[in-house]
């Protein structure tokens, strides 16, 4: 019984032994089988061997597949008898077009004509570009075209009409040069406040640039670029505000954001520039200066080689002129000097850097005093525990003597867009002396969205005073004031311009007073020189 038992087992692991070899054998596939095969208009029946894929198939039977061609079912199928093989043959074509790119009109407010009255200020012309599109072919059959590349032949003009706004303020008479930025056009005025005209009409400039120079000469500015954003942001031109017909000349920089201005006594500008980038904010700043004249734009000088900027300088920094041109810089984690000839960073004091949690940075407001022995500035102020340092959202206005390095706080809590700015000195008798007008925030612990109010002080933060607007009104976009240039051989007292609601206002330094210059809501910047 028990050797019956044992030949049992015996034969059953035999058994299993025999099924595992076969198992394990690789299955011999023999024979052969038909398919039709249809490609280029015709179909015919072709015998290959059994189990081939279609790629297989499709070699065996002479058939060629190009890199672009299609197939049902796809190269990597294993056939079966009587199954189809479809070859569909795609083709790839360019063709280039030119295309007439129609102007487009803009409108423009225009207070030196009478309500309702229109007038063609600019013609429009169309543009031409050029446009390669990249075909796709199935089968001889067009089944997709998409533009693969665009090259701007000629752009295009805008047709712009002025429409008579005029509004029924009273004159005023001024000094200098106030230029304004209204609608993406340059306007200027001279003398009165009614004595206004365009300088620059294109209607395209895009308000990150808008200086006029010492003399009140002529204007720099940037304008939008006709290339996507993340390939160039805008150019750098000058027009002499001076001719009757300004002409436009550019100074051959592109992608200008935080800083452009004029270099005192020179006929030359300074700017830093920015690389493009498709991600927040749309620039990776390359903290770098250089100087062109406008005589020939065409050789700018390096002054400040690229460099990484500090904290958070991928956002960028700016930088200020002394009235005998010396230059500071200012940059999210501090205030220094620019040795224009060594072309180097000389820091003077540390700001702690205001973290936004967001794409974009905090540049400390910066200007010179009007005898170019001190900085103003705001600085970054402490918050009580547990808000760190970086995280405080209180913010003054200080100021840094040149002559010691010694810093002191002028106004507490004034808001991180205080943007001080410096009048023209003002004669004393022997004494000469300036003032300092800057923005306070309504709501100081709020500051970054806060409205602000024009305030003025003296030049060591005494005898500071509300000008504008009124404590019942809302506040000013922060922005910086610019004050009337000063009248040779005379006491200075004037005029500081601001835009409220998108107009141009002049509060009195002295009375208090302020007036409405415009009405038309479009102002967006101002400089007056």
């Amino acid at each position: 019984m028990l050797r019956l038992v044992l030949r049992r087992k015996r034969f059953v692991v035999f058994l299993l032994f025999f099924a595992l070899m076969i198992s394990c054998k690789s299955p011999q596939i023999s024979g052969e089988t038909t398919v039709s095969i249809t490609a280029d208009g015709e179909t015919r029946q072709a015998t290959i061997p059994r189990g081939q894929t279609v790629s297989q198939a499709l070699q065996s039977a002479g058939y060629q597949i190009g890199s672009l061609d299609k197939t049902e079912p796809p190269l990597y199928a294993v056939l079966n008898d009587g199954d189809s093989i479809v070859i569909v043959r795609v083709q790839e074509t360019f063709e280039t077009k030119e295309v007439v790119v129609p102007f487009e009109r803009q409108v423009v407010r225009n207070e030196t004509l009478p309500e309702g009255e229109t007038r063609l200020a600019q013609a429009g012309i169309n543009g031409l570009q050029e446009i390669t599109y990249r075909k796709i072919l199935e089968d001889g059959i067009e089944t997709s075209q998409s533009a693969v590349k665009t090259v701007i032949l000629k752009e295009a003009q805008a047709e712009i009409v002025m429409v008579g706004a005029q509004a029924s303020f009273a004159p005023l008479n001024i000094s200098g040069t106030l230029a304004y930025l209204a609608g993406g056009n340059a306007w200027i005025m001279e003398d009165s406040t009614a004595n206004r005209r365009v300088v620059v009409s294109t209607g395209d400039l895009d308000g990150r640039i808008f200086t006029l120079s010492p003399n009140g000469e002529y204007l720099v500015f940037t304008r939008k670029s006709a290339k996507p954003a993340d390939q160039e942001i805008n150019t750098l031109w000058v027009v002499r505000v001076k001719n009757t017909k300004p002409a436009l000349i550019s100074l051959q920089a592109k992608n200008v954001v935080h800083f452009a201005e004029w270099i005192p006594g020179t006929n030359s500008v300074m700017y830093s520039t920015v690389e493009p980038r498709a991600a927040a904010p749309g620039w990776q700043a390359n903290n770098d200066l250089y100087r062109v004249g406008i005589t020939n734009p065409n050789n700018p000088a390096r002054i400040l080689f690229p460099n990484s900027g500090g904290v958070y300088g991928w956002w960028g920094m700016s930088f200020a002129f002394a009235p005998d041109g010396r230059l500071a810089y200012v940059r999210p984690d501090g205030v220094g000097l620019v040795d224009q000839d060594s072309k180097r960073l000389k820091p003077m004091l540390d700001i702690t850097p205001f973290n936004t949690h967001s794409d974009w940075a905090w540049i400390p407001p910066l200007v010179w005093g009007a005898d170019g022995n001190s900085l103003y500035f705001v600085s970054h102020a402490p918050a009580p525990a547990p808000i760190s340092e970086e995280e405080s959202p209180y913010f003054d206005l200080s100021a840094v003597s040149l002559e010691n390095s010694a810093a002191a706080t002028l106004v507490r809590l004034a808001g991180m867009f205080a943007y001080p700015s410096v009048s023209p000195i003002q004669r004393n008798g022997k004494e000469a002396a300036f003032q300092v007008a800057y923005l306070q925030a309504i709501f100081s612990d709020q500051s970054e969205s806060s409205r602000y109010r024009l305030m003025i002080m003296d030049r060591d933060g005494s005898n500071s005073r509300a000008l504008f607007p009124p404590a019942d009104k809302n506040g000013l976009e922060p922005q910086t004031p610019a004050w009337s240039p000063a009248v040779p051989k005379e006491a200075y007292s004037g005029f500081i311009a601001v835009v409220y609601q998108g107009n141009l206002w002049l509060a009195d330094s002295v009375s208090g007073g302020a007036y409405q210059v415009t009405g038309d809501g479009m102002i967006s910047r101002i400089a007056w020189k």
